[in-house]
């Protein structure tokens, strides 16, 4: 079966209402006021199931003070029933509908010349012409155009018909995408509890499948679902679907929430777009407020407007719009004052704050976009890049160098491109093969940018190197902080590896140039010769680390540093804060090892006993005793030591 949401349009009282009737047998208008008024006020809802198309049609007010109610209606829908009266010709709401239509992308329908047992055929045709002028030059240029009167039934069959074969037409939605459902409706059923409707526009629906309502970030489980009136275990994408919810309450939603699957949308209070402004609508003004329509949401915004869709190269700075003139296109920012959950692909219609008329829409080009100049060349040739035909593709490797040495995560890529995890790893893997972007674990970085980390890190070792060349080389981490604002830890990582791998890096805790060695002068050379043969001549009782700079007649800085060198090359063992010449320490272990041999039993060792075989006192024996734990050579029991 396949499902086709089908929305309705036109002027009030041309018998929208009347023909969703005639063709389901299913009143739409669901209120008493409207019933008692005589007019559609909200969203009604009918559909019917020929062969194997099934048709739900959305009816939607026609009057002006409605609008805001038929936007809801229309997101969402697949083609549309343009109904015009016979008796009345195209009227203004007929104007703004088509235009809502065509600026939500709406590009098939059919066009229903209603009340047509009210006019003979010269006035028939005069309408017929009027519609046809208000179709040309749009993609429902070539729609039928079918006379029905609902009262008499008369091209009710051709009107089916016409329907059946736009709707057999249209492609069928992809199931890959993540699940997403704009409420139009919300109320209670009683024994059930919560329960919504709307159009699922992209992915499936499951019994118990875990959901998040944004932009308030509420958590939910699916209940229950309903298709058409029928209990089902899932729904697809294009069906009018009722969701039974579990954990929240009817009075914790409304209309404008959507149902998203879980990491799939984020909310935001920013977008990036390309803006179309009406051929009839007066021109768009940078940082105009206006009224923002998405899905079936609404919220106040401002229009910043970026600059044109298209740019001639030349040097100089280019001029920025202060206005987008009637019938022209833009790049826009739109600031909006209340969270909305959308992603890149979406549709939108701008209306006037006052009064409220339908001025301009256009589609979502970033819908979380960094931040950065706007008004320049370069943020503009990176909307033209988003907008271009580079497709998903073109979209990651944009995304990815504006992440810079940081990159983008997959998962911050699913919200902000409108595509199921699936899809956006098969295109990561043609990305990533075709040389656009470089996978470090779960990031994307651009090549570029990871030629730039390269290029800093040697950098920052050289300088490291120039300034302290007695060092091993740069601490690790100090290289990790003072590239982390251009860096993430896994590029920073995935750097040193490659660079080692190169042999152009040594690292450890310490990060080195491979070409880089020690060179001492001729005073440190000395220098070091003095210190290793005073720890050499000082036994196991060397002097402290205070005195050791007089005691070698050096420099106090210079003594540090070359006692970290000896340290390094191995001829010093530092031991708690006390330093000792290698060779001692050597001997030490044989003396300690050769008392086990010694004894007839156990060999053990106090600090007496150590104190009085060694010659030392008690400030060098419990650090050397100490030592011998540490190197397994003795084991600490209570208060003494036994030999293993």
């Amino acid at each position: 079966m396949r499902y086709v949401v089908v929305g309705t349009a036109g002027h009030i009282d041309h018998g929208k209402s009347a023909l969703v009737r005639a063709l389901t047998g299913v009143d739409p208008d669901r209120l008493q006021e409207e019933k008692v008024r005589g007019i559609t006020i909200d969203l009604g809802f009918a559909h019917y199931a020929r062969d194997d198309v099934n048709i739900a049609f959305v009816d939607v007010p026609g009057h002006e003070r409605f609008v805001r109610n038929m936007l809801a209606g229309a997101s969402g829908i697949d083609a549309v029933l343009l109904v015009v009266a016979a008796n009345e010709s195209v009227m203004p709401q007929t104007r703004e509908h088509f235009d809502i239509c065509r600026l939500l992308g709406v590009t098939t329908g059919v066009v229903a010349l209603s009340k047509c047992d009210l006019v003979d055929g010269e006035m028939l045709e005069l309408v017929q012409l009027e519609t046809r002028e208000l179709l040309e030059g749009t993609p429902l240029a070539d729609a039928p155009v079918v006379a029905v009167s609902a009262r008499s039934g008369a091209g009710l069959d051709r009107l089916r018909a016409a329907l059946h074969d736009v709707a057999a037409s249209l492609p069928v939605r992809a199931a890959d995408g993540a699940a997403r459902l704009p409420i139009d409706r919300v109320f209670t059923v009683r024994g059930f509890g919560t329960v919504v409707t709307g159009t699922l526009v992209s992915g499936t629906l499951d019994l118990d499948m875990d959901l998040d309502v944004l932009p308030g970030g509420r958590r939910v489980k699916v209940r229950g679902l309903q298709v058409h009136g029928r209990q089902e275990r899932a729904a697809g994408p294009g069906q009018r679907v009722a969701v039974n919810l579990q954990g929240v309450e009817v009075g914790d939603l409304g209309r404008g929430d959507t149902l998203v699957e879980r990491g799939s949308l984020e909310r935001t209070r920013r977008f990036d777009a390309v803006l179309t402004v009406l051929p009839s609508a007066r021109a768009v003004r940078h940082g105009a407020r206006v009224r923002c329509h998405h899905g079936t949401a609404e919220a106040m915004a401002r229009v910043s407007l970026c600059g044109p869709t298209t740019m001639t190269a030349n040097t100089d700075e280019p001029v920025f719009p202060t206005a987008i003139e009637p019938a022209a296109e833009a790049f826009v920012r739109v600031r909006l004052e209340e969270p909305l959950a959308l992603t890149r692909g979406d549709r939108f219609v701008l209306r006037a704050y006052s009064p409220p008329m339908t001025i301009a829409g256009g589609q979502v080009l970033d819908p979380l976009p960094p931040r950065g100049r706007l008004r320049s060349r370069r943020g503009v040739a990176r909307l033209q890049r988003l907008s271009s035909g580079g497709g998903l593709a073109g979209c990651i490797a944009v995304m990815a160098e504006e992440g810079a040495g940081r990159g983008v995560s997959r998962a911050a890529l699913v919200p902000r491109l409108g595509v199921g995890a699936a899809v956006l790893d098969g295109t990561v893997v043609r990305v990533a093969a075709a040389g656009r972007v470089a996978v470090v674990g779960d990031l994307l970085v651009a090549p570029d940018e990871l030629d730039a980390v390269r290029r800093r890190l040697l950098e920052l070792a050289a300088e490291f190197h120039a300034a302290h060349p007695l060092e091993p080389g740069l601490p690790r981490e100090e290289a990790r902080e003072r590239l982390g604002d251009r860096a993430a830890v896994a590029v920073f990582d995935h750097v040193v590896a490659e660079l080692v791998a190169e042999g152009a890096l040594v690292a450890t805790d310490h990060l080195a140039l491979t070409s880089h060695e020690v060179e001492l002068s001729a005073e440190e050379t000395r220098a070091r010769e003095s210190l290793a043969e005073l720890f050499r001549a000082s036994g196991l009782m060397p002097p402290g680390a205070g005195s050791v700079a007089t005691a070698a007649g050096v420099s106090a800085e210079l003594a540090e540093r070359l006692l970290k060198l000896l340290v390094r090359e191995g001829t010093l063992v530092k031991v708690e804060a006390l330093f000792f010449h290698v060779e001692h320490l050597s001997r030490l272990r044989a003396d300690v090892t050769g008392l086990k041999s010694a004894a007839s039993g156990p060999a053990r060792i106090d600090v007496g006993m150590f104190k009085e075989r060694f010659g030392v006192t008690r400030k060098y024996a419990i650090p050397l005793l100490g030592y011998l734990d540490r190197e397994r050579i003795t084991r600490r029991v209570g208060d003494v030591r036994l030999v293993l």
